[in-house]
């Protein structure tokens, strides 16, 4: 299969990993070339949900790890106390309605005590859930096997709600994305095959198409493909770009 396009489309992309078009020519690619770019499945900014102090980070530039590993653990003993607090007022708050209840069966009792007491459990047992909720954020792990691309925050350094801590990427097999003409829409399909020359490594690949975009950009007439790289391909780093050919 041969595809001779009149235009090489440029992939820019953001720092959250996205993919964006944009409609420059940048080469003459009647021989078939179209310029690409690598990117990890998965690339994210791992955040603090709590306002808290890092008590460990041992993760540097490079690190790799599994998922579910532990990857910043901050300093919660303020929203454990917090936490021990509410688990007290809930048990108390339960007797209390067990005790009104068995009360109520011996006619001691009124329903609207009955009633305020099972109130103050169910508020109980709500805040202790709430409180159960924080502690659960004190640990971040992965969400995915991959390394780490950048480390924002230091261990023992005071972060706020929402402060970044981590990019990571995913370690998995890497994604080429390229744009190319919607006209080669006739020709090009899932499974299409072609080789990616990786400018970095001076280096060729083979690769396949696994799937393409779901619209049509009207002004570039462009659509974006995304391909995968097949078979080992462990020297290959997100970020690194070259040339798709077709031919």
């Amino acid at each position: 299969m041969r595809f001779r396009p009149l235009f090489g489309w440029v992939l820019l992309v953001t720092a959250a990993g996205a993919a964006t078009a944009a409609p420059t020519a940048v080469a003459n690619a009647s021989d078939g070339r179209i310029r690409v770019q690598l990117m990890a499945r998965n690339a994210v900014t791992l955040s603090s949900e709590v306002a808290a102090r890092i008590a460990s980070l041992s993760m540097q530039e490079g690190s790799s790890f599994k998922r579910g590993q532990a990857l910043v653990e901050f300093d919660c003993s303020s929203y454990r106390a917090q936490l021990r607090k509410a688990q007290a007022a809930l048990e108390a708050a339960t007797q209390l309605a067990k005790v009104n209840a068995q009360l109520a069966q011996l006619n001691s009792t009124g329903a609207l005590e009955v009633a305020q007491a099972q109130g103050k459990a169910k508020e109980a047992a709500a805040e202790a859930s709430y409180v159960q909720t924080i502690v659960d954020k004190c640990v971040i792990s992965a969400p995915f096997n991959g390394r780490v691309a950048r480390r924002i925050a230091a261990a023992h350094q005071y972060v706020n709600q929402g402060s970044p801590i981590l990019d990571i990427v995913d370690s998995g097999a890497l994604e080429v994305r390229m744009l190319v003409p919607s006209k080669w829409l006739s020709t090009l399909k899932l499974g299409s095959r072609f080789s990616v020359a990786v400018d970095e490594l001076g280096a060729s690949f083979p690769a396949r198409i696994e799937r393409l975009g779901a619209q049509i950009d009207p002004v570039s007439q462009s659509i974006l493909a995304v391909g995968v790289i097949d078979g080992n391909a462990s020297s290959l780093l997100p970020g690194m770009s070259g040339w798709a050919s077709f031919k």
